[in-house]
């Protein structure tokens, strides 16, 4: 098949920011400038504050130009400058990005109440993610008051190495499966080589058991489960539940809170009736389990 006909990725396919500046270099409808000024945005992690040349090391755009886009984003409103330590944040502006793709999820406010009562049971959090490339990102989560791990809305995760990275990626038809496997082996091979076998048998295990587990692979002091909710508009969504090890006995992560959070995520999609998103994972799965 010609690259010209092959299918495009149905999920967000999220390259870095240098292989889309370099794959684009010859194309003429490429507004290089703008997307120069996105990764500048996208170099900023949450509370960090950054001169120019850490963001140039970071993004690979030279100083100068990255003076001119902080410049830029600070007189829009989407940096804030803080003249005595010479370093930019996050402006408030940003916000207004985010609003309109958050607006367009509903079900998140709908969902909110059945996990909250679902991490109050376990004392631990219970979150929804949208599948981002090689990324997973929250975006919606409730927890117990006693929980040291604290997701937050717009927090990224590696798909590879979570449960609900492997819930999401299992929802996806074979092509996009495959890109996405190519993502994430140019993102960060290294945890590919790490993690591909518990990714793969986590997407196995949402074809047999509907769920699939985490045990301390992303976070040490955490295990988690987490089941594919939904398909949204070619957007994959998986509902998960974090609980401090600790607080499980053996077994009971698969035995018990595995099944409920599946449970959990039939409820909520009853709850938003989202009858035409597609959830059953296993499909593309069971021609080709061995």
């Amino acid at each position: 098949m010609s690259r010209a006909a092959r299918p495009r990725p149905t999920f967000i396919p999220s390259p870095s920011a240098e292989a889309v500046l370099a794959e684009s270099a010859g194309d003429a409808a490429f507004a290089t400038t703008l997307a120069k000024g996105l990764v500048v945005l996208e170099a900023f992690e949450a509370g960090a504050m950054l001169g120019n040349m850490e963001i140039s090391l970071r993004t690979g755009i030279p100083r100068p130009t990255v003076a001119r886009l902080t410049h830029t984003l600070t007189e829009l409103g989407y940096l804030r400058h803080e003249p005595a330590l010479a370093k930019y944040g996050v402006g408030a502006r940003a916000l207004r990005l985010v609003h309109p793709l958050l607006a367009d999820m509903p079900f998140r406010q709908r969902a909110r109440p059945l996990m909250q009562d679902f991490a109050m049971s376990v004392r631990g959090t219970v979150s929804i993610g949208l599948l981002d490339g090689p990324s997973m990102i929250y975006v919606e989560t409730a927890r117990s008051g006693d929980v040291g791990h604290i997701p937050d809305i717009g927090m990224p995760i590696p798909v590879v190495s979570t449960a609900m990275g492997r819930a999401a990626s299992s929802t996806l038809p074979m092509w996009d499966a495959r890109v996405l496997e190519q993502h994430i082996k140019a993102a960060d091979g290294a945890m590919w080589d790490e993690f591909s076998d518990a990714y793969r048998a986590g997407l196995q295990q949402c074809v047999e058991r509907g769920f699939a587990t985490c045990f301390g692979e992303y976070m040490p002091a955490i295990h988690a489960v987490a089941a594919p909710l939904f398909r949204l508009r070619d957007r994959s969504f998986a509902l998960n539940c974090g609980i401090p090890a600790f607080r499980l006995s053996p077994g009971q992560l698969e035995t018990e809170i595995g099944p409920r959070i599946v449970a959990l995520a039939a409820s909520i999609r009853t709850l938003v009736k989202e009858s035409a998103a597609t959830t059953e994972p296993g499909d593309r799965h069971k021609k080709t389990a061995k």
